[in-house]
């Protein structure tokens, strides 16, 4: 089904939906999907996903260069950070040529109006959350992967490279992310990852392939989940791989800083992941 998006989305193509039918594993999902701008800084945020999409965004055509990604919002496998981890990274990824996929994921169920208050008491226990995430961090990947074989067989529409498409996300979704990169087949392998503040122990398998791609991978010290050494954790398994890597961890910033401006070099973070882009190739050369 492809539906075009309304005013707040001016720059996006299409939403594609990933599956012809209900999502396998998620088949008797009865929920509806929600939206909400009542957090902290008024972001847009989503939950409550049963049928997962692809919001299509694409680069000016005079702009274009071939190079694509898609994009996993965060937020603990139960929302969906849309804004801060979503459209506004696909808006600088779109001014730089690249064109952008921005995935929702299947997300485990909500029950309250108030989805800060009982997502933050979920968190208080991290372990128990886990266990409750497990089935729904499958899904979840599987989505991915779905995703990068969507983009990559539609790679002639979209004007897109096929050895070009990567896939970045931030918190869950840069667990997610890095679930696609432990479990690719030929038709889903990224050609290049950047998980952003990911998560790692919700995943079972963390085994690097061989043919593992290149990977950017940024957090804060001061994160307050205490999620900077997985960061650190992936980095030196892609190290120990022998696979090409690179690694920004800042002083500052928090957890969750996405596309948010704080006054901090955080806000520089996707310049950065610009820079490694054009090194590794995938953008074009100053």
């Amino acid at each position: 089904m492809l539906g075009l998006l309304g005013c707040m989305f001016l720059h996006a193509q299409q939403v594609i939906r990933l599956y012809p039918g209900k999502a396998p594993g998620s088949e008797k999902w009865d929920w509806t999907e929600t939206n909400s701008d009542l957090g902290p800084s008024h972001f847009m945020l989503t939950y409550n996903v049963d049928d997962p999409t692809l919001t299509v965004f694409l680069p000016d055509p005079a702009k274009a260069n071939g190079t694509a990604v898609v994009i996993c919002p965060g937020g603990a496998f139960h929302i969906l950070s849309m804004s801060s981890e979503g459209y506004d990274v696909a808006k600088w990824l779109n001014d730089h040529g690249v064109a952008a996929f921005v995935l929702k994921y299947r997300l485990a169920r909500m029950y309250s109006k108030d989805i800060f208050k009982e997502l933050g008491e979920k968190m208080k226990d991290f372990k128990k959350l886990d266990e409750e995430n497990d089935t729904v961090v499958t899904m979840a990947v599987a989505d991915g992967r779905k995703a990068m074989i969507y983009v990559r067989e539609h790679a002639a529409k979209y004007k897109i490279d096929p050895k070009k498409i990567g896939i970045m996300g931030f918190s869950a979704g840069g667990t997610t992310t890095l679930g696609v990169a432990f479990s690719y087949d030929a038709k889903s392998r990224p050609d290049f990852i950047a998980p952003i503040y990911p998560y790692l122990n919700a995943l079972h398998d963390q085994t690097v392939p061989a043919d593992a791609p290149p990977m950017f991978v940024c957090a804060a010290s001061d994160d307050e989940l205490g999620l900077a050494t997985h960061s650190t954790r992936v980095y030196e398994a892609w190290l120990a791989a022998k696979k090409p890597a690179e690694l920004h961890m800042y002083l500052k910033g928090g957890h969750g800083f996405g596309m948010q401006k704080k006054n901090l070099p955080t806000d520089q973070w996707i310049e950065r992941f610009g820079d490694w882009l054009q090194l590794t190739g995938f953008l074009p050369k100053k």
